[in-house]
């Protein structure tokens, strides 16, 4: 959230004007040539890294994206007609969010929630699961307000099983994760929230029971856990569990905090207010049970000796590929941390080492979602960060081979256009199947008065759509106008977003959450005749699960590699299946497979246009193929 202080509150007035000379700044910049734009750009970082370190983030003056039409002709492509229609109602999806509002604006209230996009029964289709929150135990209770599963009936609807499976709690509910984390066969749910997290255990696709005492994952009861992740950390074959806590809070801490804004009173306020946290980590004993080594991740502010984690999104990916899963983890506020794996004893922070820590200013961002690719089919990797009001997207990328990040938010084309927006939940998907990854935004404030005070802004705020030109572009990324893009430029209190193939037409279809509202379901109504590829890592025979496994897919000459990790964006969840593009391509030249145990398999590919299973085998076979099957 916002680094506002409260002697920013008493000159907003000065503020309001400076964004104004922002603005102005930037139409000017917009009429710069390209040429001169990248030298500029150089300059200004110069400037600002010698330039005053004071704690909010002065906004860079950027070189904004010349027009779409322009980029196209540069690259030889342009932005297919794609429209998204919201079909929540027309699907049965009657849930609506409860953050328990009632005036006192208390944090937790603005901040949830999430979705999770997976296939509990094992059905082949992909169903939903919403995360609630309630009314505050010192208030009257909602008897509806409980968390919500919809079975997906694979025609296009999704029938209400909440009570049928047991998942109807009443619980002040923020993310959740899904994962098989006792490696029986069937995907399990785990739910973060502000008065202690919650395992429900999969029975077969029948019910969900709850195992959190059990396991030892519940953690306290006075902590606020936002994200969290399953991952094989030690590479023993089993998932285990980070959970990331935002700031210390409660009732009482949040009133004597009591943030203001002139012209609006009492407010939602930033976390900077609060103290920060540290997190949890469980190793997984094998055996249903965790043990708590959350010293393994405990991070210390130098200066005051606190704990000084604010975490609202995490991801795990190698960073250094020494085939251990890492972790990178967006903080509000103050500096995102990038553990190292410690090949299964530990991690280590090194967050500033790798330049994931700050913006090109040296400064904290209001991170908030965050989602990690090979983006650009070059073997560069990505990880995109969605920030506060007037700070824009940030876009770390680190070249092949390359454990070194660098903000490349201007060059890649999202960052001008995403300064404005309050981001939330985020994800890069190829909503086109052109082979190459677009990228995603959900967007909403924080305050519902911000308009009063700050007439830039607006508490429902349109998603954002980037079309991925690639690499012979000016700019690898196109931003598509809300008016081409159907129902997804709807203005909207965006918070948690997943993709999945709901329908089961083969593109990806979008879930967004909103506070204190309904969902909104984005149908993919694209034509454009591309043709596609689904992979569904199965776990096989030891019941080890793929999470982490990297997949290579080769066609028309385009290499594209995927890694299975389904816990991104903004406490969601996408669907673990992975979806390549293919544009007008009609073969898959290569298919390989690299498992979390380090086996590499050839997957034969008869066809196109299909879900394919590939179970983890035992061991290779003789050739280094595995098995297949189309779904």
């Amino acid at each position: 959230m916002s680094d506002m202080n409260e002697n920013e509150e008493q000159n907003l007035s000065d503020e309001l004007e400076l964004m104004e000379q922002d603005d102005a700044i930037i139409g000017q910049v917009f009429r710069w040539s390209l040429l001169v734009m990248i030298g500029l750009a150089l300059v200004v970082l110069i400037v600002i890294f010698a330039g005053s370190r004071e704690e909010q983030a002065v906004p860079v003056a950027e070189a904004p994206l010349a027009g779409p039409e322009k980029l196209a002709e540069t690259g030889g492509r342009s932005p297919p007609q794609v429209g998204f229609s919201d079909v929540a109602e027309e699907w049965g999806i009657d849930f609506v969010h409860e953050n328990g509002a009632y005036g006192e604006r208390l944090l937790p209230e603005t901040m949830g929630s999430g979705v999770a996009i997976f296939d509990y029964d094992r059905d082949g289709d992909q169903d939903l699961f919403f995360v609630n929150g309630k009314n505050w135990p010192w208030r009257e209770e909602t008897a509806a307000a409980t968390q919500r599963l919809y079975r997906n009936d694979g025609e296009s609807g999704f029938v209400d099983v909440s009570v049928a499976t047991g998942v109807d709690l009443k619980l002040y509910g923020m993310g959740v994760v899904t994962a098989d984390f006792d490696s029986d066969g069937w995907t399990d749910i785990f739910i973060t929230t502000v008065d202690g997290n919650r395992l429900l255990r999969n029975m077969g696709g029948d019910h969900f029971i709850d195992v959190t005492e059990a396991a030892g994952v519940a953690g306290d009861k006075n902590a606020w856990s936002m994200a969290a992740v399953f991952f094989d950390a030690d590479n023993d074959a089993d998932l285990d569990l980070y959970v990331a806590n935002y700031v210390e809070w409660s009732r009482d801490i949040d009133l004597e905090v009591d943030y203001q804004l002139t012209g609006i009173g009492r407010a939602f306020g930033p976390p900077a207010n609060y103290a920060g946290t540290q997190a949890y980590f469980y190793l997984n004993n094998g055996d249903g049970s965790f043990s708590d080594r959350s010293d393994w991740v405990q991070v210390f502010n130098p200066a005051t000796g606190h704990a000084m984690g604010k975490g609202l999104a995490v991801v795990p990916i190698d960073l250094n590929h020494d085939g251990w899963l890492d972790l990178v983890v967006a903080n509000d506020t103050v500096r995102n941390f990038a553990f190292t794996n410690l090949q299964g004893r530990g991690f280590r922070e090194l967050g500033l080492d790798l330049g994931l820590a700050f913006d090109n200013a040296g400064h904290a961002t209001g991170a908030m979602g965050m989602d990690v690719a090979a983006y650009g089919n070059n073997g560069d990797l990505a990880v995109a960060i969605g920030n506060f009001a007037n700070e824009m997207t940030s876009f770390y990328v680190a070249q092949q081979g390359s454990d070194l990040f660098t903000d490349e938010a201007i060059l890649a084309g999202i960052g001008p256009v995403s300064r404005q927006a309050l981001s939330f939940g985020l994800f890069f998907f190829d909503y086109d199947l052109d082979g190459r990854l677009d990228f995603f935004q959900t967007n909403g404030h924080v305050e519902p008065e911000i308009n009063i005070v700050q007439p830039s802004q607006n508490y429902r705020q349109a998603s954002q759509l980037f079309w991925q030109c690639g690499q012979d572009c000016q700019r690898q990324y196109i931003p598509i106008a809300d008016g081409q893009t159907g129902d997804l430029g709807m203005p909207l209190v965006g918070r948690g977003a997943a993709y999945g193939d709901l329908d089961g037409d083969g593109d990806l279809d979008i879930v967004i959450t909103q506070s204190g509202s309904r969902p909104i379901i984005l149908r993919n109504d694209q034509h454009t005749g591309h043709h596609w590829l689904r992979v569904r890592l199965d776990q096989g025979e030891l019941g080890r699960s793929p999470i982490g496994a990297v997949v290579t897919l080769s066609s028309g000459g385009v290499t594209q590699q995927r890694t299975l990790n389904p816990t991104r964006s903004y406490l969601s969840q996408m669907e673990p299946v992975l979806t390549f593009g293919l544009g007008l391509n009609q073969e898959v030249e290569g298919l390989w497979v690299l498992w979390p145990d380090g086996q590499t398999a050839r997957i034969p590919v008869p066809a196109v246009d299909r879900e394919m299973s590939v179970e983890w085998p035992q061991r290779n076979d003789a050739d280094g193929s595995a098995n297949a099957k189309d779904e």
